[in-house]
């Protein structure tokens, strides 16, 4: 998990996200899940074979598991001052949406299908065979 710079005030709060400081790869694609329902189909369901993201709940609040091949590990994202980044090689599925909660992704590369694992069966092979 990596705490996000914010800045609070009466006005308000504002988060910052920076290529080479809070992240340390340069963000090449922003986009954002939104309009899932806590009873919706779990999102993600894939890996990447390079790709790097930093994921934020910048409204509501969801879960995450994350399987690298070798541990699975959930967490719960649920406040706009923290990202939790998913490097290359892991298998992400996001899940329990709070109603009208806003996942914001930043990647480090543009939308290329090569780079994505569909079949879990696939990923673990590949991902068990780089130890």
């Amino acid at each position: 998990m990596i705490r996000l710079e914010q800045h609070i005030d009466p006005r308000g709060s504002l988060s910052v996200v920076e290529s080479g400081m809070t992240v340390d790869f340069a963000i090449e694609r922003v986009y954002y899940m939104h309009g899932q329902a806590a009873s919706s189909p779990p999102r993600g369901l894939h890996g990447h074979r390079t790709l790097e993201q930093l994921v934020i709940a910048v409204h509501g609040g969801f879960s995450i598991t994350l399987d690298d091949g070798f541990r699975r590990a959930t967490y719960r994202l649920d406040e706009p001052g923290a990202g939790l980044y998913i490097g290359p090689m892991v298998w992400r599925v996001l899940k329990d949406f709070a109603p009208d909660s806003v996942a914001l992704v930043l990647a480090s590369r543009h939308y290329e299908e090569s780079d994505y694992y569909r079949d879990y069966d696939t990923f673990l092979r590949d991902a068990r065979s780089l130890t």
